[in-house]
């Protein structure tokens, strides 16, 4: 009851927003719609359209809309440009209060341009915040070495500042001082709990079938919430409306198969149509890896997954939109220390875009749900497993008051979480809590002559412990100069989850969720600040410093020896509660440089970051801890068409933090009554030295990759990929067994061959 109150009033607070639209009228008009390729009926993101001849302009956003408003009245030319397809010039007739609603197709040129135009990008840097904003576009994702052939976003996400990467087997993202689960990942608005696989060159994307990728690597704003660190905003694309497409790989690594078209084709582009589109790609490598790769283990390499994911869209007349989803991903893997891991998701959702007859706002929403379980079973040990299933939907508004946007909403979610766990000593941590979260929120951004400000608040509530937070955002840009900008960000987060990740396994797989199982909520305040700089045409650079204070966090207690039972009540917290609580800080400095000139692009990212926890008697560096990070890219393109591509990626990362081995102890098992310690054998216990004091080897890695495509028809292309995956065949750790003191290193090289056919 005392949610619904909550949040009743607050929508009552906002309900007085809903008129903006009457009180916002003048004597002027207005022009909204959708830009679209031609081609395909797919919409044409962040382009630029204006009025000819005038500064009167509104970018497309990631649904291809635009909205101009404020237009004196007159005649006009409506105009899009955008690189790699001919200018559209439009005559428009502007009247009093009058709203114009446009749907425009842009086509294929049939010039071919060496250059790429960054306009639209440079038009970006003026008018938006974009402070730790990384937009990202399948293209883009393909400009780097390819695994297998195959591009996937988690080899991209890899090379952004700020970003950290454990490692090729059992690699997970860290942003920025954060730990994954303090990163939020939607896709189509829906929250994915784990969205890379066990071996980490792979995630659960198809990269054919998405359409923008925002990450947030910190200061995110008011429409975002219950994570402390970073956003992953994923959405795919809809299916081609025109005709039936496709497109098959297969490769060392594994294959996959995407069919799309149309269900409704319509007879004119002002017509309703409907479109379904369907991914499926797995791994087999457990299997090919016998053949291709027996010189690093003659069993095979223990990965394989299988992801699917299905969509239908249908687009009414005028713009608006209704998606269906559905999906499953999984994930198996067998490691020699371990006897069984798998995980496995499923779920689905649907999201809506509407367009009102006689108003400027843009109204979204969106509904999913999902299951998530992983299980872990080790050799010798009790199993272990963890779930959440629930739902997550949200609903937002924005206007558009010429240059400037008013933008707010609110969001609802709920789920079961459950833990089923065995620390390092054999004491059972099992929990299991139900909760629900909901939040209002508004942001505003104003673009007084050579500054952008945009101020947001926003209220979350988490009904299982009670909790609500107040957390304001901000984030400021100042065009200094036409090539040099100013830009912050600052704000306040929370977040009810916690991981099950166990700081002490040997291998830190089992990575599961459960609700904070105390009143206390985790907390982060943060502040970004940085400078953008165009060199020069081609060249620019990106700095941004940040600080992240963590007043509260909570994790699995590492240091449980004892049972919470009254016997041990004298025993410190410290050593017999499930959860610990601790602060700390994170901080540091990442650095940007983009060229791109013709055919050539060249990429250089380096991050300096430190992390400091503390758990109440120790000060710690957690595992995670990389001091410096660096990665160089590059990509070069030629031949006709572009048909030849070369690119080459490499990476550089100082060791991580580890426990050293003190000694070794004979563990007696004292759980049964009359044990005789003196006759009795016991296992093997370990003595551990200071938490985190040691420093892992150096990580290092070259990727190396050549495409040729060959261009069969107007539509129907091959591709044929060669790539080599660590091609210095560097050793880089991947765990060490203190009992048998055996050294297990990461993938060596591995040359890979793939083939891609797309129709």
């Amino acid at each position: 009851m005392m949610i619904s109150k909550k949040i009743v009033a607050l929508l009552i607070l906002l309900a007085p927003l809903l008129l903006l639209p009457s009180l916002s009228k003048a004597q002027n008009g207005s022009i909204r719609g959708f830009v679209y390729e031609k081609e395909t009926g797919e919409p044409v993101l962040f382009t630029n359209v204006y009025l000819f001849k005038t500064s009167i302009g509104a970018p497309t956003d990631a649904n291809g809309y635009f909205a101009i408003t404020k237009i004196p009245p007159g005649q006009y030319f409506l105009m899009v440009t955008y690189v790699g397809f001919d200018t559209l010039k439009i005559a428009v007739d502007i009247k009093a209060n009058d709203l114009l609603t446009k749907k425009l197709y842009l086509t294929i040129s049939t010039v071919q341009l060496d250059e790429i135009s960054i306009s639209a990008a440079r038009q970006d840097k003026v008018r938006e915040t974009q402070t730790s904003i990384i937009k990202i576009t399948p293209k883009e994702i393909q400009s780097i070495p390819t695994i297998g052939g195959q591009p996937d976003l988690a080899q991209y996400l890899q090379i952004l500042p700020g970003v950290i990467f454990s490692g090729d087997q059992g690699g997970q993202l860290y942003i920025r001082g954060g730990p994954p689960i303090q990163n939020k990942v939607l896709y189509d608005g829906m929250i994915v709990y784990n969205p890379f696989h066990s071996i980490g060159l792979f995630s659960v994307f198809d990269v054919d079938i998405l359409k923008n990728v925002e990450v947030f690597t910190g200061g995110f704003g008011a429409e975002y919430g219950g994570r402390l660190s970073s956003v992953m905003d994923v959405t795919t694309r809809d299916g081609n409306k025109n005709r039936i497409a496709g497109k098959f790989d297969i490769s060392t690594f594994g294959a996959k198969a995407l069919l799309e078209g149309p269900i409704y084709k319509p007879k004119n582009p002002e017509e309703a149509s409907a479109t379904f589109l369907f991914s499926i790609k797995n791994s087999y490598l457990q299997e090919s890896s016998k053949i291709f790769y027996k010189y690093i283990d003659e069993n095979g390499l223990p990965y394989n997954y299988l992801d699917i994911y299905g969509k239908i869209a249908v687009n009414a007349p005028n713009g608006s939109k209704v998606n269906i989803f559905g999906f499953n991903f999984s994930d198996k893997v067998t490691y020699k220390v371990l006897q069984d891991f798998n995980w496995n998701a499923y779920g689905g959702g649907l999201t809506f875009l509407a367009i009102p007859g006689r108003s400027s706002v843009l109204i979204e929403g969106n509904f999913a749900y999902s299951n998530y379980k992983v299980v872990l079973q080790e050799a010798n040990k009790s199993a272990r497993s963890s779930s959440i299933a629930g739902f997550n939907g949200g609903l937002n508004f924005t206007y558009f008051f010429g240059r400037d946007a008013l933008k707010y909403g609110l969001e609802i979610a709920g789920y079961k979480t459950t833990l089923d766990f065995y620390n390092i000593v054999n004491r059972n941590i099992d929990y299991n809590q139900n909760s629900t979260e909901a939040s209002v929120f508004v942001k505003y951004k104003w673009m007084p002559g050579k500054l952008i400000i945009e101020p947001g608040l926003r209220f979350q509530y988490y009904a299982s412990i009670s909790a609500s937070s107040f957390e304001p955002r901000l984030a400021i840009k100042y065009n200094m100069a036409k090539n040099f900008r100013l830009k912050m960000a600052a704000g306040m987060y929370s977040q009810n989850l916690i991981s099950t990740t166990y700081d002490k396994d040997v291998v830190n797989l089992f990575y599961g969720f459960i609700t904070s199982p105390t009143n206390k909520l985790q907390k982060c305040n943060q502040v970004v600040f940085g400078f953008e700089w165009d060199l020069m045409q081609n060249l620019s650079l990106n700095v941004e410093g940040y600080y992240k204070y963590y007043p509260l966090l909570t994790s699995l207690n590492r240091n449980k020896l004892f049972d919470d039972i009254p016997e041990n009540a004298k025993v410190p917290d410290y050593y017999k509660k499930d959860f610990s609580t601790e602060t700390g800080d994170a901080e540091g400095v990442d650095f940007s440089v983009k060229y791109d000139w013709k055919k050539i692009h060249f990429w250089v990212t380096y991050s300096l970051g430190f992390i400091h926890r503390n758990d109440g008697i120790n000060d710690f560096v957690p595992p995670y801890d990389r001091r410096h990070n660096l990665n160089i890219v590059s990509s070069f393109n030629w031949g006709k068409k572009n048909s030849w591509e070369f690119d080459v990626r490499y990476n550089y990362g100082s060791g991580f933090p580890f426990t050293q081995t003190g000694g070794f102890y004979e563990q007696i098992n004292f759980s049964n009554m009359g044990t005789n310690y003196t006759t009795a054998n016991g296992s093997l216990g370990i003595l551990y030295a200071d938490y985190d004091k040691g420093r892992l080897p150096y990580y290092s890695r070259l990727d190396l990759n050549l495409r040729k495509s060959f261009f069969l028809g107007k539509t129907t292309k091959l591709d044929i990929t060669v790539s080599v995956t660590n091609a210095l065949n560097q050793q880089n750790i991947f765990y060490f067994d203190r009992i048998t003191y055996t050294r297990i290193d990461q993938m060596p090289i591995m040359p890979s061959l793939g083939l891609s056919f797309s129709f």
